[in-house]
């Protein structure tokens, strides 16, 4: 996979996430709260600067309310 392929699948999951969060009116500290994850750690996946585990997409998925693969591209 081309290393542009990847950021575009980071920055993918990192608007969706951000979406989400937004939506239920969440700040990054909040979200890291349900999450379970640090703050700085949400800021990045956001960002696209994480590359984001299957652990962590079950987790952040939980705590949005959605399935997994919804953050998928």
């Amino acid at each position: 996979m081309r290393t542009a392929d990847i950021k575009a699948i980071k920055a993918q999951v990192g608007a969706g996430v951000r979406k989400l969060r937004e939506k239920k009116g969440w700040s990054q500290e909040q979200l890291g709260f349900e999450s379970g994850l640090h703050r700085n750690y949400i800021g990045g996946i956001e960002r696209g600067e994480r590359n984001v585990g299957l652990v962590t997409v079950a987790k952040l998925a939980q705590a949005l309310g959605i399935r997994p693969r919804d953050l998928l591209p």
